[in-house]
């Protein structure tokens, strides 16, 4: 089918682009028992706050923005118990998510990479630190459980905002659904609508920073609305 015939017969192109550590993050508090949930229901799920965005469009295809999971293996920085992350649970749910989403039609996935600290390869959680900082507790009183990985997401963020820009300056759509609520994303906002594309932002009902809120087109979330407001 030629182009010009599809968009007569489909309307707006549509794509959809879901920042992968948002929505996981945001899908344990906005959908009921959500930490429990099987990767398959968890894609399907996602499957569907997608396509209620579709509405009558063309879904030209939904990216889905992420890092495969840690798989290395570390000592504990208290107790130096052996750990390998490739056999934890949310490794095996993690693997098992994105091969959902390959079976999923039109997602394609982009994936970045982790990079770790080799000099310390642990990092306590923020809310200890702040015990810490406090005086609340002292640094006896940490256990192997006040530790994460001290890993971060490399090249997530730049994948999105060269997709953006492409799909922008290519004109392959005139709309875009970015599932994610994070500033970092003002300057790829505003060229794509400098382009002419409509840019709505799906926050999963979470707040939006200001910087942001001010270079979009729409606000729409579709997934359920939490009772209990979340910040």
């Amino acid at each position: 089918m030629a182009d010009e015939n599809r968009d007569k017969i489909f309307g707006v192109r549509v794509a959809i682009l879901v920042d992968g550590a948002f929505f996981l993050s945001r899908y344990k508090k906005i959908f009921n028992n959500g930490d429990k949930h099987s990767p398959k229901e968890v894609a399907k799920n996602l499957y569907t706050m997608a396509h209620k965005h579709v509405d009558g469009c063309y879904l030209y295809r939904i990216f889905y923005y992420d890092c495969e999971p840690y798989t290395k293996k570390l000592h504990t920085p208290i107790l130096k118990r052996a750990v390998d992350f490739s056999k934890t649970d949310i490794c095996l749910f993690r693997l098992e998510f994105l091969n959902e989403l390959k079976r999923l039609r039109k997602v394609a996935l982009r994936l970045g990479y982790l990079n770790d600290d080799h000099i310390f390869p642990w990092k306590i959680y923020p809310d200890k630190l702040k015990q810490l900082v406090n005086r609340n507790i002292r640094i006896e009183d940490l256990t192997d459980d006040d530790f994460t990985p001290n890993v971060r997401q490399k090249g997530v963020d730049m994948k999105i905002g060269l997709d953006i820009a492409s799909l922008a300056y290519k004109k392959q759509v005139e709309k875009i659904i970015l599932i994610s609520a994070d500033g970092d994303f003002v300057s790829a906002a505003k060229l794509a609508r400098r382009e002419g594309i409509d840019f709505v932002l799906d926050p999963m009902w979470q707040n939006v920073p200001d910087g942001l809120f001010e270079h979009i087109d729409g606000l729409k979330s579709t997934c359920e609305r939490p009772v209990v407001k979340i910040i």
